[in-house]
Formats: C-alpha cells, sequence, structure tokens
C-alpha cells in the first residue's frame, strides 16, 4: 500500500469564500506541477521489505522523491451560473489535507446553498500485501480497488455550515489472509460537518468532526472512527495560508486470532499548505507548498505508522 499522505502533494490553498460557482460561464480551471518527498513508516507499504521476520515490530522507514502534475477543470452554466460540472481535486479538499480525483455536478440553489454530488474513481486504489502478516518468507504484492461516492451540502446555516456524505467499498484483488477476522474487503460510510467562523477580514476558523464506519468481510477489520480537526486560514494580500491539526481514534469491533486482542488506534496529524499569488508578477501563476505529518499509535504494534510530506510547485488558473 502507498502511504496515504502521498495523496497530497500537490496543491492550492482555499479561497475565504465561495461566493458563487464562478465569474463566468464557460469552461474554467488550473493545474500545478510539483516535485515533493515523502516518508513512511507502515507494514503495509508496499515500498518496505517483502519480508518480516516478526508481527512485534514496527516497520521500517522508506522515503522517495516525487514529481507529478495535477489540476482540475470545470464547466459552468445557467442563467444565473448555478449550474456547474467538474473533474479533479478541489480546493477546499486539498487546503485541509484531504486530496481525491472527482468527477461531479454542482447546483447552487436561490439561498445560495450548493448541493454537490460526486465519484471518485480512484480515492481507494493503491497496493497492498496480499498477506501483510505473513512471517518469514517473501510477501507478494495485490491491488487493492474500490469506489466511493460523495454527496455535499455546502453553505447552510448563514452560509457557513458543511456536510459531507460519502459510500466507498474496497476490495483486495488477491486476498490471501489466513485468519478469516483480518478479511479486508469492506464496505464504508463517512460523514463530516465542519462550521467556519470568521475570525476579522483576513482569517477564518474552521472545526470539523468526522465519523466513519468499515464494515469488513473480518470482524477484526470492522470499526468506528472518530475524529476532530480545528483549519486556520489567513489572507493577506497574495499569501494564503491554511493550517489544520487533527486527532482520531478507531475502535475495532473484535479481537483477531492472529493478535488476540482487540485492536485500537489513535492518530494525530497536522497540515499546512501555503499559496503565494502572481508568483513574479506572472497574472494566474502562483508558488504553492504543502508539509503533512500524521503519527497512528496502536495498541497491536504491527499497525503503528508515521508520515511524512513536504512538496512545492507551481500552480497556473485559466
Amino acid at each position: 500500500m502507498k502511504p496515504r499522505l502521498i495523496l497530497l502533494p500537490l496543491a492550492f490553498v482555499v479561497s475565504s469564500a465561495q461566493a458563487q460557482l464562478a465569474e463566468t460561464a464557460g469552461f474554467g480551471g488550473e493545474i500545478s506541477l510539483n516535485a515533493g518527498f515523502v516518508s513512511s513508516e507502515s507494514n503495509f507499504n508496499t515500498e518496505n521489505s517483502n519480508t518480516i521476520d516478526s508481527l512485534d515490530k514496527r516497520a521500517d522507514s522508506d522515503s522517495s522523491v516525487i514529481a507529478a502534475p495535477l489540476g482540475s477543470i470545470t464547466y459552468t452554466f445557467g442563467n444565473r451560473l448555478n449550474h456547474q460540472v467538474y473533474a479533479g481535486t478541489t480546493r477546499s479538499d486539498v487546503a485541509v489535507g484531504t486530496l481525491a480525483f472527482q468527477l461531479g455536478y454542482q447546483h447552487e440553489l436561490p439561498s445560495g446553498t450548493v448541493l454537490d454530488i460526486s465519484y471518485l474513481p480512484t480515492v481507494l486504489k493503491s497496493e497492498t500485501w496480499r498477506n501483510p502478516y505473513q512471517v518469514g518468507t517473501a510477501r507478494q504484492e495485490t491491488d487493492v480497488d474500490g469506489n466511493a461516492y460523495r454527496f455535499q451540502i455546502k453553505g447552510l446555516i448563514d452560509k457557513n455550515f458543511n456536510l459531507d456524505l460519502a459510500y466507498a467499498d474496497k476490495d483486495i484483488e488477491q486476498e490471501e489472509v489466513t485468519d478469516l477476522s483480518l478479511a479486508r474487503d469492506a464496505g464504508l460510510y463517512y460523514v463530516k460537518g465542519d462550521y467556519r467562523i470568521s475570525l476579522n477580514q483576513t482569517s477564518i476558523l474552521q472545526p470539523a468532526f468526522t465519523y466513519i464506519n468499515q464494515d469488513a468481510d473480518g470482524k477484526a477489520e470492522s470499526f468506528d472512527s472518530y475524529g476532530f480537526d480545528i483549519s486556520w486560514f489567513k489572507f493577506i494580500n497574495r499569501h494564503r495560508l491554511a493550517l489544520t491539526a487533527g486527532y482520531a481514534w478507531k475502535d475495532y469491533q473484535a479481537a483477531s486470532q492472529t493478535f488476540a486482542k482487540t485492536r485500537n488506534d489513535d492518530t494525530v496529524s497536522l497540515f499546512a499548505a501555503y499559496e503565494y499569488q502572481n508568483i513574479f508578477d506572472w497574472q494566474n501563476w502562483s508558488f504553492i507548498s504543502l508539509a503533512g505529518y500524521s503519527q497512528t499509535d496502536s495498541n497491536i504494534t504491527f499497525y503503528d505508522e508515521k508520515e511524512y510530506l513536504l512538496s512545492l510547485g507551481l500552480n497556473y488558473t485559466f
């Protein structure tokens, strides 16, 4: 499995408020070119050694340099510019450390509330070990597939409250885990609510709560997750800054035969995104950078994880 933070290297900072879907009808969008460094400690990371000698050890660290483009494109239409189809990654997601490619449609109601429905074809796609718990012999890789469907309501309660609902399915292509209580095919349900608080003309505070339920084939892989995070946005002239701190815990439903105990995880995360607009006085060009850190501490050492990320790049808006 690729480290989760590798999904976050290419970003741009959210605007202060969404006044409307777009200023003009027709096509718009942006593209970014980025390079970064990512480091991961995870027993599920297929970039690490394929052989382990114990289930009681933390994973070794694996580091790599990444470089890739990312972008989004929109098409806005309607008499009031209140219809929009889009493909790509939204600024509001990336600014708080979430990146997912989406194909979607959004509609702005007369009240200003926006209804957004989307399909996320790649959010769960990655690689993992066929049997991560295999000791003493080389583990083999397999693909993780899945689909996700998302519905958002933006701009409730004085246009400051947002509700985000999603469902996803996860499929391990060649599952070879011998402990059936750890079978990983699953359905996931996701609920997030956040509320924006204007501190002054240049600062916004945004607390959020997230609930995730994973209903897996194996009871020891099924869990309820509860997360709290808080984001701070600052806008000064050409500068855009977003800082997010989060904490989440997972309560698993049952003990596995492999570890003979019920798993519990606690995760702390920090994320920062920065944008400097019109760099070198180039219209529509921005310098962008982000940094991320995540640490998961489990009552089962095998599941302990750490991830780091740093990236720099340029973004062009059209």
